[in-house]
């Protein structure tokens, strides 16, 4: 009843859903802030990510027969997998009508979130198992260097614990993965969404990357289609496809759930996979070894935040810390340059234990190449060219202070460092040390 009410609501007046959810449709926003101290646990040596859509490869799933549960299957590798022996009931059709699990459909394993069989989910822990087996072992390798964090966040906001395992089905915890609509990071969030959670979005910044900070995003985001839609089916879905889709179906079949959802036109082929992907995920992840997975062991690294009230060179802050520059490549993921921003202060992530180290010795490799310049924020009509001119500098000197290529246009409200003009740079410098002129 709450629920088509809600949905009455969002209807009223304007015949189409146009609201979105915010804090006011459920709690008073938690706001959290990014608590550097929460959580510090990374790994060293975060691989390189090459493909950038991986999870869109069980896309190809789609369309494909399922599965008889009944029968063994044997991947390349030798592994066997007999699917009766997850011993979980299910009806003629278990789609429509889904059978959740019982306390000992799988032996000890335990979820907080509702599990049930279908041939769907069966398709998926097939094709994450065996058509896909290294590369989802990798996924959950990747995963559980964040896993902690996460569901320590999610824990804060009171959200099911085993909701990690939609970061499998997202991205597979990558933090440089980007979909073909133009979504980023470990939970996929595209700009619009990313920045009405507050990530920050900009030509220096990519918040979506960083898995602390886009998960604080997620949970209040999950949260936020729980308290809307009152089923996580549905919220999962609605993450999947946008609120306003789900939302527009639900009113047209007068609140029918998500699994009948999925026996309509209502909603696009890849929403109906997504739930019954993450059930695979989950049931795998619970406990890779009964599928023949093996999650090598991952060794975390702590870290520290150094406050940096200038622009910094990533490759300078590594020889001052001593370390290299992949360990803080990996540690800050939302720096879409090898140069800190130009805020007024910017906390930069090291290794654990080298914060000290970077602060004593950063003078040695900064003085002589620290470049004058000012911060300027874009405004409207504002080029390259013209600023350049104004500044008495060049385009190209812009665009190198600020690591930019040559498609970058200026957007109003961007933040750029334009550097002094040289015989301003003179006479500071001889004020600064008592020159005569």
């Amino acid at each position: 009843m709450r629920l088509a009410f809600s949905v009455m609501m969002l209807w009223s007046g304007v015949g189409a859903l146009t609201a979105l959810p915010t804090e006011a449709w459920a709690l008073t926003s938690d706001r959290y802030g990014v608590d550097m101290g929460l959580h510090l646990s990374y790994h060293a040596s975060e691989s390189a990510d090459t493909a950038s859509q991986e999870p869109d490869a069980v896309e190809a799933l789609v369309g494909a027969e399922p599965l008889n549960p009944s029968v063994s299957i044997t991947s390349p590798a030798g592994i066997t997998l007999d699917l009766s022996a997850l011993k979980i009931s299910q009806t003629a059709d278990p789609v429509s009508n889904p059978v959740s699990l019982d306390d000992d459909s799988i032996e000890t394993l335990d979820f907080d979130v509702p599990i049930v069989r279908t041939p769907r989910v069966d398709r998926h822990v097939h094709f994450f198992t065996f058509q896909i087996r290294d590369r989802f072992e990798m996924w959950l390798g990747r995963l559980e260097r964040h896993r902690g964090m996460v569901q320590s966040i999610f824990a804060e906001f009171n959200l099911p614990s085993d909701l990690v395992f939609l970061s499998l089905v997202e991205s597979g915890f990558s933090t440089s993965a980007v979909s073909r609509s133009k979504a980023v990071g470990p939970w996929q969030f595209i700009k619009s969404t990313a920045k009405m959670y507050d990530l920050r979005v900009d030509n220096w910044i990519d918040e979506r990357r960083d898995p602390v900070k886009s998960t604080l995003a997620a949970a209040r985001y999950l949260r936020d289609l729980y308290h809307l839609f009152g089923s996580w089916p549905l919220a999962m879905a609605a993450y999947n496809a946008g609120e306003g889709k789900v939302g527009r179906a639900l009113a047209r079949t007068e609140g029918a759930d998500y699994w009948d959802l999925t026996d309509t036109k209502l909603l696009k082929r890849e929403t109906k996979e997504y739930v019954p992907r993450f059930l695979a995920a989950a049931l795998i992840a619970k406990d890779p070894a009964r599928f023949g997975l093996t999650i090598a062991p991952q060794s975390p690294m702590e870290y520290e935040s150094v406050a940096i009230f200038r622009p910094l060179n990533l490759r300078t802050a590594a020889k001052a810390a001593g370390v290299s520059y992949e360990a803080l490549k990996v540690l800050n993921p939302e720096l879409k340059k090898d140069l800190t921003p130009p805020d007024l202060v910017y906390h930069l992530r090291v290794p654990a234990g080298t914060k000290d180290t970077l602060l004593a010795n950063l003078s040695k490799f900064e003085d002589g190449k620290r470049v004058q310049a000012i911060r300027y924020q874009v405004r409207r009509g504002d080029t390259l060219a013209r600023l350049a001119a104004r500044h008495r500098t060049t385009a190209e000197s812009i665009m190198e202070g600020n690591a930019l290529d040559k498609s970058y246009r200026p957007t109003p409200g961007d933040w750029l460092l334009i550097s002094k003009p040289a015989k301003a740079v003179a006479v500071a410098s001889r004020a600064s040390t008592g020159s005569p002129r």
